[in-house]
């Protein structure tokens, strides 16, 4: 298909192929449509693993690789044959087309896309946002980097830098230092900046009374005092708990490392009501079990919960108060808390979030709270018409001063 005839509202991708996981050292893979894996995506993502990239990223490169090999598919160009102009035309595609459902939407389909009116937050719908074009640009950016280096692939990367027109790139560099900050990508959409919004605490008290079990009202008061990602708390284990010290310990999501997290009295008795009526307490073991029919007939058995069960809790919890909250709604609520005591420094709350830099904690939550703002501006509004209405009367001469002499002064008379 010829660029300059392709129309982009009439492309359907075709369900060819497959993301599975690998039996060796890479934990995803994308398999064709006889069961093979794709050769070129397999030796890509043996280097992105060998780079210490975490299979949750290896997955996600995985799909992109295999939305792109099924864009290529319909285009009919082999991907060491891509260009610019089918790279333009996929983020044009990925702007108006709709994700692939496994499921027709149900009771979702009236509130996709709206906005809740209680939480003030989007619900998602099936278009592809800006971020999911940006994150799909990147990734065929370093699977075309990484072919280049190898010497098999295409001579000039496909996903294009955005190089300035008006100035010569690197024009002021020290020679001495590496370079860096090549530009963003040519095609990547703008990403409108989201700012943080803190739970007002009376609809965390509805959320709360919500609950069903002492298990999610455990999970939940942890995550709104830790400000814990939910991956990092539902990776924690029986020995990652202090109970003396009331700490819990998670694994950072970027940098995988350690670290202990202070945690609230009340979400360590809500963790103690838990333990009392859940499995026994394993040291070793996953601290958060929920209960599967998973056997075929042979009753219920504990499952270590995961992703979708915590999906689950907030599912039904927003089902019963026409809300859509989040468990990272809980992580924005603390941090934005500790942000704005006194009692702790910027430092205190980036080592709590986990932050790399300073400065992202600083550009995230290091802002003036909407609903407080309106009101001081609802203030000077009404402050402003009550003065338009009493008018102050005329000041008069100042006192030391003839008029005579004023007059001379604004040409309103001669001395």
């Amino acid at each position: 298909m010829d660029a300059a005839s392709r129309d982009i509202q009439l492309v359907s991708l075709p369900r060819w192929g497959r993301v599975a996981e690998g039996a060796g050292a890479v934990p995803w893979l994308v398999f064709d449509e006889e069961g093979r894996a794709v050769e070129p995506i397999r030796r890509f993502l043996v280097d992105f693993v060998a780079r210490d990239n975490r299979p949750g990223s290896v997955r996600s490169y995985a799909f992109d690789l295999l939305r792109w090999w099924r864009w290529l598919r319909v285009v009919q160009v082999e991907w060491d044959r891509a260009t610019s102009a089918e790279v333009r035309d996929f983020v044009l595609w990925l702007r108006v087309a709709s994700k692939p459902r496994t499921s027709a939407r149900t009771h979702s389909a009236v509130t996709a896309g709206t906005t809740n009116t209680i939480t003030k937050k989007p619900y998602l719908d099936d278009l592809y946002k800006p971020r999911t074009i940006r994150h799909s640009n990147a990734v065929l950016r370093s699977f075309y980097e990484f072919w280049i280096e190898s010497g098999s692939g295409p001579l000039v990367n496909p996903v294009p830098l955005a190089r300035s027109v008006r100035r010569r790139p690197h024009a002021h560099h020290n020679p001495l230092d590496p370079y860096g900050g090549e530009g963003r990508l040519r095609y990547n959409p703008k990403v409108p900046r989201r700012r943080p919004r803190q739970m007002p605490d009376e609809r965390w008290n509805e959320l709360f009374a919500a609950l069903r079990s002492n298990r999610d009202r455990a999970i939940l008061a942890l995550g709104i005092s830790n400000a814990a990602r939910a991956s990092e708390l539902l990776g924690v284990c029986g020995v990652d708990v202090d109970w003396g010290d009331q700490l819990v310990r998670v694994e950072r999501k970027g940098s995988q490392a350690e670290q202990w997290l202070p945690s609230s009295p009340e979400s360590f008795i809500w963790l103690r009501l838990y333990q009392s009526e859940g499995p026994p307490l394993d040291p070793q073991g996953p601290l958060w079990w929920t209960l599967r029919r998973r056997d075929h007939g042979e009753g219920l058995a504990y499952q270590p919960m995961n992703y979708e069960a915590l999906r689950a809790v907030f599912r039904r919890a927003n089902a019963l108060l026409g809300t859509n909250w989040s468990m990272h709604d809980l992580r924005h609520t603390a941090a934005l808390r500790m942000a704005r005591d006194k009692r702790l420094t910027l430092r205190d709350v980036q080592t709590i979030l986990g932050h790399a830099h300073l400065s992202t904690t600083a550009d995230i939550y290091l802002v003036e709270e909407e609903e407080q703002v309106i009101a001081r501006v609802q203030e000077y509004l009404a402050d402003r018409e009550e003065r338009a209405k009493h008018p102050a009367p005329p000041t008069a001469v100042a006192s030391g001063y003839e008029a005579s002499d004023l007059a001379v002064l604004f040409g309103g008379g001669q001395a």
